[in-house]
């Protein structure tokens, strides 16, 4: 029986758990959206920074670094897990207890809300238990055993969101006040129990075989793809993840002791330089996060006002358009090594074909989304949140998407070519541009400043990996191919919405809007498979 290739199997078992868990985690917001309402999600969204920045020390480099030292030695690679526990747990672990002891003043000074400062407690407790998952994580990615990794996405999201339907049930049952912090300990207990499930696995495993050499970079990228799936991200930008050059791999040939020493050398040597990009990119994504709100009081709203604005924005709006990019996410992942094979075999028409692939799909896909969300946005935020600033806001953000999964793949692309420092440089612009409209611009316009520095910076974001690979590698894709086409496809596809009958005689099984967004999909790709086989006939 034919066996396919890991990096394929991998992708598809990642991409397909992608799914299930963002479907998991998008009932789940709407289910806290209505429990906490929009200020409690504000207030949740308010503490990530410190998350984030607690993340970006202890864990996400950590587990980049293990991924790649067990896929060039995996004989080596339960040693290299106990090390990288032993230093991300003792980086883990005085944070916690820093973030435990000061929650007060970290509330009051550093995120400029002091109303915070309950939540912070229970999320201190979660670092240690994300770190272990993380490291768990590379390590069976760097195995190419990427069911442990994905089965345990699963277990975290499940667990997390029986674990708050069952505090709010007793709180219910005995009259106590729902607040946020059950939102807290649900992070709390998901992270627990995703870390347990993959000690559980380590320990009733078996020491790995002696593997061919290889480098997979499924890991960042599914983890903080994961993370700003079940932690809604602050930012259309997620922290885009460091990809090491694939052309210097150890051989195995050049072994060392296994003593902890030599083993603890390689992963900070690979660890530190990750930790200096992630830790500036989550710090920028971090001041934007607690300027926002903040900016939103100069501009003439209440501390409260302006806390259930962001929350709408953030919890509410953001993920609705976030959703679809689980599919140019596993794109990019895919695109990751399939970039790096075909620069090492020296095959730039492979690169070209595959830089134009992207380009084509990215543009199908975010012009759809920016028809769906813009002639469904107002419905869309009314049935799921009954709230019609989410719907606006969901309108106006569907312009991000082009943009976003542009950024997206092209990034991945150049990962792929070893231009990790060109992709850091960029997010920082990227964001910096953002930071400064925030402070700026917010003041004075409110709210739609920061929805348009988003687009702003999403845009320049886009354009500079574009420009930045068109250096690289000749860029072709006809305009009318890439833009015109989709677009026509997409203004016929609503002319014909518009005259088919309403769905609203159909049984409830699912709201008219969902329905009514289906059909408009399949039309739309019904017009671009009869444009292609047209083009390819002719």
């Amino acid at each position: 029986m034919r066996r396919f290739h890991p990096l394929i199997t991998g992708t598809l078992l990642l991409t397909a758990v992608g799914f299930f868990c963002r479907i998991l985690g998008f009932f789940y917001r709407i289910f806290l959206s209505r429990t906490i309402g929009a200020e409690g999600l504000g207030l949740y969204q308010m503490i990530f920074p410190i998350h984030g920045i607690a993340f970006a020390l202890c864990a996400g480099p950590i587990q980049t670094s293990l991924s790649r030292l067990t896929a060039a030695s995996p004989e080596k690679g339960r040693a290299f897990l106990r090390v990288s526990l032993a230093l991300s747990l003792s980086i883990a672990l005085p944070l916690t207890s820093l973030i435990y002891t000061f929650a007060d003043f970290l509330a009051a000074r550093v995120l400029l809300a002091p109303e915070c400062a309950p939540l912070l407690p229970a999320l201190a407790l979660s670092i240690p238990f994300c770190a272990i998952h993380a490291c768990c994580c590379g390590y069976y990615y760097g195995l190419k055993k990427t069911a442990v990794p994905a089965f345990s996405q699963v277990v975290e999201q499940c667990i997390r969101i029986f674990s708050v339907l069952l505090i709010v049930h007793v709180c219910r049952t005995n009259r106590i006040p729902i607040t946020v912090l059950l939102a807290v300990w649900g992070l709390l207990i998901g992270e627990a129990a995703s870390a347990v499930f993959c000690l559980l696995v380590y320990g009733c495993s078996k020491p790995a075989a002696t593997l061919q050499n290889t480098d997979t970079h499924i890991s960042s990228y599914s983890r903080q793809t994961r993370k700003n799936t079940t932690h809604f991200q602050y930012s259309s930008r997620s922290t885009p993840p460091y990809t090491p050059d694939t052309s210097s791999t150890t051989p195995p040939s050049q072994k060392k002791s296994a003593h902890t020493p030599p083993l603890l050398l390689p992963l900070l040597t690979m660890a530190l330089p990750l930790m200096a990009n992630r830790l500036t990119l989550s710090f920028l994504q971090s001041l934007e996060a607690i300027f926002v709100p903040n900016q939103l009081l100069l501009s003439g709203l209440s501390r409260v006002e302006s806390v259930s604005i962001y929350g709408v924005l953030t919890g509410m709006a953001l993920p609705f358009v976030l959703f679809p990019s689980a599919i140019t996410n596993s794109l990019a992942v895919v695109l990751l090594p399939a970039v790096s094979e075909a620069q090492a075999q020296n095959q730039p028409d492979k690169i070209e074909r595959t830089i134009s692939m992207a380009l084509r799909y990215s543009l199908y896909m975010g012009i759809l989304c920016v028809g769906l969300f813009t002639r469904f946005g107002p419905a869309l935020g009314e049935t799921f949140y009954h709230n019609a600033d989410a719907g606006r806001f969901i309108q106006i953000l569907s312009w991000l998407c082009p943009f976003l999964y542009l950024s997206t793949t092209m990034g991945s692309i150049l990962n792929g070519l070893g231009k990790t420092g060109t992709v850091f440089i960029h997010h920082t612009v990227s964001m910096l541009l953002t930071l400064s409209l925030v402070l700026f611009a917010i003041p004075r316009w409110g709210i739609f400043a920061y929805l348009a520095a988003l687009l702003i910076s999403e845009l320049v974001l886009a354009f500079l990996h574009i420009h930045a690979l068109a250096c690289e590698v000749p860029i072709r894709l006809p305009v009318s191919q890439g833009i015109v086409k989709p677009a026509f496809c997409l203004l016929v596809s609503i002319g014909m919405l518009e005259v088919i009958p309403n769905a609203s005689y159909l049984p409830h099984l699912f709201p008219p809007v969902l329905i009514q967004s289906g059909i408009l999909c399949l039309l739309y790709i019904g017009g671009l498979l009869l444009l292609h086989t047209g083009t390819v006939k002719q």
